[in-house]
């Protein structure tokens, strides 16, 4: 090895040992829907030391909320179709009930919180999903992520705030769009990762990635890529968890250190890698 690799192996070595650390978790609907679990889950949020931001999906009540006024609900591969209508029940649900009843909970646990749409301080940016040509889908105001400001998160995150994100962005034109809460997980896990060292914990309503779906007790404890493929090929594998094990892969192939999925309810766990599934990018 030559001085020069030496001095860049070191000077990578240093900035490695300088990062702080962040967690940077996701809950499902299946949390938000049951009052008694998200108050357990945000008791137990509150515990983890350090630097954390809890990105939250919408559960069952933007459904409800568009039954009850006659809206029509299409979903396609668990994703929500957004015409108009539905992207303003999604943001008034999303954006404001679930975000700040999060938020107000978590100051009575003690933990300073802010709440954050991706249109504030710009924090995310993205762009209005393509129509489908080949699936015949027009997904709507559905947004794909394009950037991240994470120059908006570090100084609060300086001040120990824990920032929770509600699953709307912006396209910088003036349009809200609805965008899928795992895939906003990933993208900030993967953009903060160039300060931090990163750990992305999507929490749900399983004990991690399940041979059987039916059986907490079948948690396969790791995964890296050749076995990823060799349970999707047979079929092993519920195909509503492929998507998350997706963004997983992406997140560690764009510098986020690691990778957990398993039950909200063992988050300490899970931060302790003591649960769950890790991912591994091997």
């Amino acid at each position: 090895m030559s001085t020069e690799e030496q001095i860049h192996d070191s000077n990578t070595a240093i900035n490695n040992a300088e990062k702080e650390a962040l967690f940077v978790i996701k809950i499902g609907g299946n949390i938000i829907d049951n009052a008694e679990k998200l108050t357990n889950f945000l008791q137990q949020f509150t515990a983890i030391k350090g630097k954390k931001i809890l990105v939250h999906g919408g559960g069952k009540l933007a459904t409800q909320l568009a039954k009850d006024l006659g809206i029509e609900q299409e979903m396609v591969d668990g994703r929500r179709i957004t015409d108009a209508a539905t992207l303003k029940i999604v943001t008034m649900v999303y954006a404001g009930y679930i975000n700040k009843n999060i938020v107000a909970q978590l100051q009575a646990n003690g933990s300073n919180a802010i709440g954050f749409t991706g249109a504030d301080a710009n924090l995310i940016k993205a762009h209005k999903r393509l129509a489908s040509a080949s699936k015949g889908i027009d997904y709507g105001f559905v947004g794909d992520v394009d950037t991240v400001n994470t120059a908006a998160i570090e100084p609060l995150l300086d001040q120990d705030i824990a920032i929770v994100v509600a699953p709307i962005t912006h396209d910088g034109k003036g349009q809200l769009l609805n965008t899928n809460a795992d895939t906003i997980a990933q993208s900030i896990a993967t953009a903060m990762s160039n300060k931090y060292h990163v750990a992305l914990l999507y929490c749900f309503e399983k004990a991690g990635v399940l041979l059987d779906a039916n059986d907490d007790a079948s948690v396969i404890p790791t995964i890296d890529k050749a076995s990823f493929k060799k349970l999707k090929d047979e079929q092993l594998i519920f195909a509503g968890m492929i998507p998350k094990l997706e963004n997983a892969f992406a997140a560690l192939e764009k510098g986020v250190r690691k990778v957990i999925i398993g039950k909200a309810e063992s988050i300490l766990d899970l931060v302790d890698a003591k649960a769950g599934t890790t991912i591994q990018n091997s």
